[in-house]
């Protein structure tokens, strides 16, 4: 059986080799019915032909480019074809190399039941960067209204539980943006989720709800119109999962359900236990769809808004998926649409994760720290947060004025950056070690490609961080160094 689900899951590939110089192009049959013949290899990219050009240039210097997604001219309907441009490296050369070109169609045989079919899409969408703006957007939404809603309140009183509200808003929407960034990078980096954890899936729900308040409640209001939440969240055993991806999926609903609701209305948000399994509905009062678009919404790039690119809920899909769970939809054209959300129960000798994560500090004093970051407002944070905290914080702007700043004076620990101008930070780290070969350096980085602790560098962590975190970190590594 497994082997006739493979069997019937198999793509043509499309290749092609291309000379750089000469244009000359050697297309397998399959290439040249998709996407043109060896004399116009991409007649049938249309306007895109430029693009693959560019890609094919900088190939041909020996940059490699994986999952570059176009759309090729086809009738009935256009057809996403995934591409890989692949430099052919030949003796010293480092300039003018052929260039393979390999290609596959995002879409699977008819044989294929709607939910493998969506299943092994969903496996392509981490080459897909188009939703990353979707779920930003939704998130700085959250950031930016209730940072206006701090600055009205630092206006009219001080209220210390409303501002701290909305500060622990702020700081949950960042965090998730920030594991959003881990899970694209996840992604491209071809890794999977950590382990899941217990979810307390109310708890989660009443964060989203706060989240998006700006959304469905400040702005609304500030056109004339009324969007009520109501929450119905009955106490229920916890879900195994991941919380930040979980509040993904409610986040784009509850901004779905606002879009749909143009002259006002009701969200409701119920969570219940049904045979055995958890339960929760996202039901609105907005414009509804009809059983044509409902059996599609899952379906990765389908879209009913005109600036819309479809990643949203297809990508919500793959998500309860990956936490063995269903997401199925009920809708009627201006009556309104339920969402149902499906989730076996996590294991009961298993504690829920908090939703809230501890503040505790380590408690270390003293440590004088050289930061080294060219972002200015990164080198601030991390000296008034370390500051705070009763360490010492030198700040250095480039790997060389770290260098001139250890010439000059001495440090207990290093945090540096990676991606730097004229020396990255584990050239820097390497030029410190030939003279500090003790001293802990912690790199902080946002890259994709990171790599590890080794003997240069003493520790990674990945940005956004948080500021127990890197302390407890430098903490670890002097302790280990004085033992």
């Amino acid at each position: 059986m497994q082997s006739e689900f493979f069997s019937s899951m198999a793509q043509e590939v499309l290749v092609t080799s291309v000379d750089p110089v000469t244009g000359a192009a050697v297309p397998n049959p399959e290439w040249v019915d998709a996407v043109g013949p060896a004399d116009d290899p991409f007649r049938n990219l249309g306007d895109e032909k430029a693009a693959v050009r560019a890609l094919i240039a900088k190939a041909s210097r020996g940059q490699m480019n994986l999952g570059e997604v176009f759309m090729i001219d086809a009738e009935p309907i256009p057809r996403n074809l995934l591409l890989n441009f692949i430099p052919v490296h030949i003796g010293d050369r480092s300039e003018d190399l052929a260039v393979i070109i390999t290609g596959e169609f995002m879409e699977f045989p008819s044989t294929v039941n709607s939910a493998q079919t969506l299943g092994h899409r969903m496996e392509t969408l981490g080459r897909m960067t188009m939703g990353i703006a979707h779920d930003f957007n939704n998130l700085l939404s959250g950031i930016i209204g209730h940072a206006e809603l701090m600055e009205g309140a630092l206006n009219r009183d001080l209220d210390r539980e409303v501002l701290s509200e909305h500060a622990r808003t702020i700081h949950r929407a960042a965090q998730d943006g920030g594991a959003l960034i881990k899970k694209i990078q996840r992604y491209i980096r071809r890794e999977h989720e950590s382990a899941f954890v217990p979810v307390d899936l109310p708890a989660l729900i009443q964060d989203c709800v706060v989240l998006t308040r700006p959304y469905w409640y400040n702005e609304p209001r500030s056109a004339g119109i009324a969007i009520t939440v109501q929450q119905q969240l009955d106490t229920v055993p916890a879900i195994l999962g991941s919380a930040s991806s979980l509040r993904d999926v409610l986040v784009n609903l509850i901004l779905n359900a606002v879009q749909a609701m143009r002259s006002g209305g009701i969200i409701t948000l119920k969570t219940g236990l049904v045979n055995g399994q958890v339960v929760l509905t996202l039901q609105d009062t907005g414009i509804g769809m009809s059983s044509a678009v409902a059996e599609r919404i899952f379906e990765p790039q389908f879209t009913t808004k005109k600036d819309g690119n479809g990643i949203g809920l297809s990508v919500a899909s793959g998500i309860i998926q990956e936490h063995r769970g269903s997401i199925a939809v009920k809708s009627e054209s201006g009556v309104g649409t339920v969402f149902t959300l499906t989730f076996p129960v996590a294991d009961s000798g298993q504690v829920p994760d908090s939703t809230v994560a501890s503040e505790a500090s380590p408690g270390a004093n003293g440590i004088r720290v050289l930061v080294v970051d060219d972002e200015s407002m990164v080198r601030t944070v991390l000296r008034r947060l370390l500051s705070l905290r009763g360490h010492e914080v030198t700040e250095a702007d480039s790997g060389a004025a770290g260098l001139r700043c250890l010439e000059s004076d001495t440090f207990d620990a290093i945090i540096t950056d990676q991606g730097m101008p004229e020396m990255k930070g584990r050239e820097f780290a390497a030029r410190v070690r030939e003279k500090r070969p003790d001293l802990p350096i912690i790199l902080l980085t946002g890259d994709t490609y990171h790599g590890q602790a080794d003997s240069i560098i003493s520790a990674v962590i990945a940005k956004p961080f948080k500021i127990d975190e890197v302390e407890a970190t430098m903490v670890d590594l002097l302790s280990h160094r004085q033992a």
